[in-house]
């Protein structure tokens, strides 16, 4: 007799951890989608998008992208490589050292955000969908049908935290909430770059070079958007545009190259800012550029300050006043009592040295408190300037500083005989009054800059982190405590001091007004520490890029009106709850809010 036996039909159950997407497609169809619908916003850009030019921008142009249409392209364009990459396409390798997927997915939803924020701003300001041509309603259906395809690339799902059975309903919606949010991350999340490997020296400072130009370029274009949506198509392009390429790895390997060439990346930043005068045809954005550079070297030298000492200063506006109102006093304007007129390297030596003085009064006596106590002491210091500056008009108190007139008409500088205060032929270019300024200011932000690495890398910058991370073990180890944040509080106000002596002579005039704790117009002590906070502690770039951000936003987004302050603190939160370690971290400050993070190999003696 003979026995047969049936196999077990049963179909096995998938793996837990097996990667799937957001939405329940299959990833090949997915990707296929993403690049399809990624094509199509490309094309469309080369189509009407509206049938009247009342739209600013004038989208109603076949065959030439205008406005939004440029960045919709850009995005559409970032997003296809991305694709093709992900298909492994040969030559397109070295777009995603750290995967592609995650990178689509960005680029795919910044592409979707832009066209669909501009599709719907023609619907409502020309009153209905009516007023979109062939090209609108193309750009709306490419974008979502890359953003389906792009939200179904497959990725590893974390596994859910065990719950206690016996939860009530409060705590089962927070560990549900909880884990959604950890399924989210993980969806947006990429792997670790595969290392760079190493290139012919030109060849690497070629890269830093091409990389320095696409900056030039983006910041130009986006201080020149000439209409509010195109500069909110342009923050939700650079926004995700930056992240894509982070994700992509692309920002890691372009930061291993120029780590390898540092003092070329440094000159060459500078050798492209100054470029960026050339770029403009007046002085209109040139304006902002010096301004942006006042504001940007303050931060820097409270970056010193807050940074690498790790002292919390919510006056340190005050300091820049005391420079701008030393300088202004002896720079011979007739509001002045002294009736004094110094050369501009004295005048410069004035209120840098003013700023000095007062850092080391001020420090003295307070220096030795901690946390908050230091801050509510610095804060005090800052209204107590701006008050007696207003009170010293004659009446309230000695006739100094013509109370809430300030000193006005603080003429032009004049350096070896190059009036700033008019425009100059150079090399068929002419450059402004706000130009020239520029190019001082660009050098002083490049002392500045010295100072703070040549500092930061010093005995005294070692001391300083020191302090910051610990001042009590740094105590017991022997470094004296109040002697080095002195020499940080009074560094700190020398820079501040410095950038003040320019800002009297852009601004032809000071007054107290100028130099509030907060305000809806930077610089003031609260813009200045959220651009610290904002770019990253303990770096050179974070400072200058956040302070870049808060002086250009406010001024691009005044039709924002009342409601400015309440979408920057939102903006703000988000931040600060996304990315708490800032735009540039600090290595070591990221691995502290990071945990999971690798451990870095080589930590610079500022951790940067």
């Amino acid at each position: 007799m003979t026995t047969q036996t049936t196999a077990d039909k049963t179909v096995a159950a998938p793996a837990p951890n097996t990667p799937s997407g957001l939405i329940g497609i299959p990833a090949n169809l997915g990707r296929a989608l993403a690049t399809g619908g990624s094509v199509l916003a490309v094309v469309s850009t080369f189509l009407a998008w509206t049938w009247t030019a009342a739209f600013p921008g004038d989208l109603t142009v076949y065959g030439y992208p205008g406005g939004l249409q440029v960045l919709v392209l850009v995005g559409g364009a970032l997003a296809t490589l991305f694709c093709l990459a992900s298909y492994g396409v040969r030559g397109l390798g070295w777009l995603t050292p750290a995967g592609a997927d995650a990178a689509v997915k960005y680029a795919v939803l910044g592409t979707f955000a832009t066209a669909w924020y501009t599709v719907v701003s023609i619907s409502v300001e020309l009153g209905g969908v009516v007023n979109l041509e062939p090209g609108g309603y193309l750009v709306a259906a490419g974008t979502l049908i890359a953003l389906t395809g792009a939200l179904a690339l497959p990725f590893e799902r974390p596994e859910p935290d065990p719950i206690d059975p016996e939860a009530g309903g409060w705590e089962q919606f927070k560990h549900d909430a909880g884990h959604t949010l950890a399924v989210l991350r993980a969806a947006f999340a990429s792997g670790s770059p595969r290392p760079v490997r190493t290139l012919p020296s030109y060849a690497e400072i070629l890269i830093i070079a091409a990389v320095l130009a696409v900056g030039l370029v983006v910041f130009t274009y986006g201080i020149g958007t000439e209409y509010d949506e195109l500069f909110v198509g342009f923050l939700i392009t650079a926004g995700f545009g930056f992240s894509a390429l982070n994700r992509s790895g692309l920002i890691a390997h372009a930061s291993q190259i120029s780590a390898r060439h540092q003092n070329i990346t440094v000159c060459g930043a500078f050798v492209a800012a100054a470029l960026f005068p050339f770029t403009q045809t007046d002085d209109q954005y040139a304006t902002l550029g010096v301004y942006i550079l006042i504001f940007a070297t303050v931060a820097l030298g409270l970056n010193i300050v807050v940074g690498l000492a790790g002292l919390l200063d919510l006056g340190y506006v005050a300091f820049l006043g005391v420079g701008a109102y030393a300088a202004a006093l002896v720079s011979g304007s007739p509001s002045s009592p002294f009736g004094v007129h110094f050369p501009f390297w004295a005048a410069v030596l004035v209120g840098a040295i003013a700023s000095l003085v007062f850092g080391v009064l001020i420090g003295a006596p307070t220096l030795r408190l901690r946390g908050d106590y230091l801050a509510i002491v610095t804060l005090g210091f800052g209204e107590i300037f701006r008050i007696a500056v207003n009170n010293t008009d004659g009446t309230s108190g000695p006739d100094i500083t013509n109370g809430s007139n300030g000193i006005a008409s603080i003429p032009d500088l004049n350096i070896l005989g190059f009036d700033l205060g008019v425009a100059h032929d150079i090399g068929g270019f002419t450059i402004g009054r706000f130009a020239n300024y520029f190019f001082l200011m660009l050098l002083i932000t490049a002392v500045v800059v010295l100072v703070f690495r040549r500092s930061g890398d010093s005995r005294i910058g070692r001391a300083w982190v020191a302090i910051r991370e610990d001042e009590t073990a740094a105590l017991a180890m022997g470094i004296n405590g109040f002697r080095v944040k002195l020499i940080a509080f009074a560094v700190g106000a020398t820079l501040a001091g410095l950038a003040g002596t320019v800002q009297a002579h852009v601004t032809y005039t000071v007054t107290p007004e100028q130099y509030l704790f907060a305000g809806t117009t930077p610089p003031n002590s609260a813009f200045l520490l959220a651009a610290v906070v904002l770019g990253g502690m303990g770096t050179i770039a974070g400072p200058l890029i956040g302070a870049a951000l808060l002086f250009l936003i406010p001024n691009k987004l005044q039709f924002l009106g009342d409601y400015q302050l309440l979408a920057f603190g939102l903006a703000l939160v988000l931040l600060m709850r996304f990315r708490p370690e800032g735009l540039i971290p600090n290595r070591r400050r990221q691995l502290e809010f990071h945990e999971e993070a690798d451990a870095p190999t080589v930590l610079s003696k500022t951790g940067a």
